[in-house]
């Protein structure tokens, strides 16, 4: 397994075409969720993959401080391509150290699928809002200070 931090620019055309279809499969295709994936904000996040012989394993991005919220940095699309085998916390763990290194976050926010909540719980963030909608899937806000 290898991880792969990366800025948009430094992205392969291969990693980017592989990045966009696995969120498609997921949260598109899987997820039954037709909503804007490509939102613009790509271009100012870190994209941060684990990969292997099969291809892109998992996978988040982290958008700077003032990239979504003005007082943290943002986890967000956080895949793991199999479940049952760990990667998603290996991911999570990857996306927090790059928020902190690289782009020196005291705090990251995350919007979290509801099912989700105890996974981020582990993870070391804290839920801080009340139920809502996004895109007809249930979220909660969570945050994790530093």
């Amino acid at each position: 397994m290898t991880l792969h931090v990366k800025t948009f620019d430094e992205l392969t055309n291969a990693e980017l075409y592989a990045i966009l279809k696995l969120r498609v499969d997921v949260f598109v295709v899987e997820q039954k969720c037709a909503y804007a994936d490509l939102d613009g904000r790509d271009e100012t996040a870190l994209h941060v993959f684990l990969t292997d012989g099969n291809g892109i394993a998992a996978y988040l991005r982290v958008l700077p401080v003032g990239g979504y919220y003005d007082d943290a940095a943002m986890i967000g699309r956080v895949i793991a391509a199999r479940r049952g085998e760990g990667l998603g916390a290996e991911i999570l763990r990857a996306g927090v150290d790059a928020a902190c290194s690289r782009f020196g976050a005291a705090r990251i926010r995350i919007e979290a699928q509801s099912y989700a909540q105890g996974f981020y719980e582990k993870g070391g963030f804290v839920r801080c809002s009340d139920e809502f909608d996004e895109d007809g899937i249930p979220h909660v806000e969570m945050v994790r200070d530093f």
